[in-house]
């Protein structure tokens, strides 16, 4: 009975419009203010600083506070993992409405980033490439890497050493909502998005979590991860 009061709880929590919108753009795993989720919810600074409120006192978000700001962002992956897997379940069970796509609907299904690993069309092949090259295995909860993988990975500068601290999963797939089909999630889907970061593989696009991947990104995510990747850099249309 606790536990299902608990999740009526962060439903109900979640299922709020504003709260969800709120939730929804701090899905890149970075931090705002709340100002700027006041504005993404499209609602006022008064309302958005008592549903945050709200959301920080059930632990679904954490604030640090710099100077005059407060940041606000996703208390823990375990928290980005259950809005994807809800948007998820929406976007397969749920009944269909009708609503024009837009050029920002069509950057989210071609890359974006889900909590801090990447996630879309380049996120899935990214991992299928991965797996059509033996360098990882991925069963239905969790994965793995193997020997070839772990010296590709080291290659490219991802530190896979054992003794290296573990505060999360290091491998596992995660349910792409756009995509319907699994996308590398885990410390290790972490690492490369933050290795396609630093090298200017792909950049961030304003006031979404989609990203963008670059001309040289298209050209050396080709070269390493093989031809599955191709057809990820095709743009969607609307």
């Amino acid at each position: 009975m606790i536990a299902a009061a608990n999740l009526a709880e962060v439903a109900a929590l979640v299922g709020d419009p504003a709260r969800a919108n709120m939730l929804a753009a701090l899905m890149d795993g970075r931090a705002l203010t709340a100002s700027e989720l006041a504005f993404m919810a499209r609602i006022t600074p008064q309302t958005a600083s008592a549903h945050l409120a709200k959301l920080t006192q059930s632990h679904l978000l954490s604030v640090a506070k710099q100077g005059r700001h407060r940041y606000f962002r996703l208390a823990s992956p375990l928290v980005g993992r259950m809005l994807e897997g809800i948007m998820a379940v929406a976007a397969i069970e749920a009944p269909q409405r009708y609503r024009p796509a837009s050029p920002k609907d069509a950057a989210l299904r071609q890359a974006r980033t889900c909590y801090d690993h990447l996630a879309g069309r380049v996120g899935v092949a990214l991992a299928d490439a991965l797996t059509a090259r033996g360098h990882v295995i991925l069963g239905e909860d969790g994965g793995s890497v193997t020997d070839g993988g772990a010296a590709f990975f080291r290659g490219i500068g991802i530190d896979l050493s054992p003794d290296r601290p573990r505060q999360r999963c290091f491998c596992r797939p995660c349910l792409d909502w756009s995509e319907r089909r699994p996308h590398l999630a885990g410390a290790l889907g972490a690492a490369l998005a933050a290795t396609a970061f630093e090298q200017g593989w792909i950049e961030r696009l304003r006031d979404t979590r989609a990203v963008a991947v670059t001309e040289p990104g298209e050209a050396a995510m080709t070269a390493l991860f093989g031809p599955l990747m191709a057809a990820a850099f095709l743009p969607i249309e609307n």
